[in-house]
């Protein structure tokens, strides 16, 4: 007996997809800036300085002073002259009041008032140590500075932007197939 045999053929559908990328480009131009810096304003007050130099002493010293320091000095001396000369005659006195006492009173103030007071070597025309008198008042500086705000002027630019939109296309590359065959096998 012959049987029929069927013959089946199929072809798939298939689809093609072609795309075109889209395309975006964005630049941001720089912002337009300008700075100013005011000058700040600078005052300066000073206040001199100040030297004193006293040299009356070192002058004293050195027998260079002024008629009226000298009058005064010259007084001094005298009353301390004869202040001292008083004490020695009343020293003296009261020894010679006791001439029953020890010794010889009279001899001892001979030989006393004989011989004045040696007199100091020494150098007058040299100032004494630190006899000349500084003052100082040192100079004050005041600085006062008032700074200035800058001035910023910025303008952003705005965003340069740019876009292509892509594209995909969808098409049939090949249509779905089916064929089917009657085959007579004989035996």
């Amino acid at each position: 007996m012959n049987i029929p045999q069927l013959r089946m053929h199929s072809q798939m559908a298939q689809i093609q997809i072609s795309q075109e990328s889209g395309e975006q480009t964005i630049r941001q131009p720089k912002a337009d800036v300008t700075i100013q810096q005011p000058k700040p304003e600078v005052s300066i007050t000073t206040t001199p300085a100040k030297l004193s130099i006293d040299q009356s002493k070192a002058f004293a010293d050195m027998n260079l002073m002024h008629i009226f320091q000298r009058n005064k000095a010259f007084a001094q001396e005298g009353q301390t002259s004869v202040l001292e000369g008083i004490s020695r005659r009343v020293r003296q006195g009261n020894e010679l009041m006791k001439l029953e006492n020890e010794g010889s009173p009279i001899v001892n103030q001979a030989v006393q008032n004989a011989h004045p007071k040696m007199k100091t070597l020494g150098i007058t025309f040299i100032p004494s140590l630190f006899s000349v008198k500084l003052n100082s008042q040192p100079a004050e500086v005041n600085i006062e500075v008032e700074t200035k705000q800058p001035i910023i002027n910025a303008t952003p630019n705005k965003v340069e932007h740019r876009y292509e939109r892509g594209n995909v296309a969808i098409e049939m590359k090949q249509y779905q197939d089916l064929t089917i065959e009657v085959i007579q096998l004989e035996s």
